[in-house]
């Protein structure tokens, strides 16, 4: 969605063609758009662009909505345009609970702070605060007062609605980090975090990881099962064009991997593909590629 000034108000662009990087780039220029609002696929496809050839004066906030957006998309795009990208969190059943608001400090890759009138929590099994830097779930305390962002029920379903009010918290199903400084830190949805060999690893670190990577365009990580580590990391990489698919890249990949996050986090398996399932807002479908692998491996 594109934004531009109209007299006194705000006018909304609304372009309803296929996603093109150049074109994107041409209509925030041609329309002189203050604000851009893109899912994070865009943003990672638009930075593999030569951004040298574009300018957007009149450009002046950036926010990425949908999934978290990796720190170095964010720091690409800050060197060519002197923006810098927020990103926050939300879900349906709550709209925004965590984001990088004007005036606040942006630490690349973080969903930033809990929203004003919201008490967020990133928590343990047993509802407990997580202790900083600790993987939990991101929860939302909805008694003795409940958040009027947050959802009554799911319509008829009193089974799954039980499922995610626990105690004094919604239960929003996603896992985190928070900082001493009470930054959010996504990890991923807990059936996307991968177990290996009693390793917790959440996918979006080592697509990150990836996508550092000249050859990369983009990827999605699922766990893979295994007989002897339980899951593996493996990644489903499209490639930017020119680039060759090969055993040898293959293994520059999961170098590259181990240098950037931690040895037990690289990629064990690697399918190059021509395209990723996507949903229509943008988000890649780690749970279709899971379930495609778990059938993979028991057929």
């Amino acid at each position: 969605m594109l934004f531009s000034p109209w007299m006194n108000g705000i006018t909304t662009f609304m372009y309803n063609g296929r996603f093109d990087p150049h074109k994107q780039l041409e209509l925030l220029a041609r329309y002189g758009i203050n604000t851009f609002c893109a899912p994070p696929t865009e943003y990672r496809i638009l930075v593999k662009e030569n951004l040298t050839k574009h300018e957007f004066p009149k450009l002046r906030h950036c926010t990425g909505a949908g999934e978290p957006l990796n720190p170095e998309v964010i720091e690409i795009w800050r060197k060519h345009f002197g923006l810098t990208i927020h990103d926050g969190y939300g879900q349906t059943e709550t709209t925004l609970l965590a984001a990088n608001l004007p005036g606040m400090e942006v630490r690349a890759g973080s969903m930033g702070k809990p929203f004003p009138g919201h008490d967020v929590r990133v928590v343990d099994a047993n509802l407990n605060d997580a202790a900083a830097g600790e993987v939990g779930e991101i929860a939302v305390r909805a008694k003795p007062e409940r958040p009027p962002s947050i959802f009554l029920e799911y319509w008829k379903n009193p089974d799954e609605t039980a499922a995610v009010f626990k105690g004094d918290y919604y239960l929003t199903g996603d896992e985190a980090t928070r900082d001493a400084d009470g930054y959010l830190w996504f990890v991923g949805r807990a059936d996307d975090v991968i177990i290996s060999a009693g390793y917790r690893i959440g996918p979006f670190e080592v697509e990150s990881a990836l996508l550092e990577h000249a050859a990369v365009m983009e990827s999605a990580v699922v766990a893979s099962p295994d007989a002897d580590r339980g899951s593996i990391v493996k990644a489903f990489v499209k490639l930017r064009a020119g680039a060759e698919p090969t055993e040898e890249l293959k293994r520059e990949l999961q170098e590259h991997v181990k240098r950037t996050t931690a040895p037990y986090k690289y990629p064990r398996e690697i399918e190059f593909v021509d395209v990723l399932p996507k949903t229509a807002s943008g988000k890649i479908r780690r749970v279709e590629l899971r379930k495609a692998e778990a059938a993979r491996k028991r057929g």
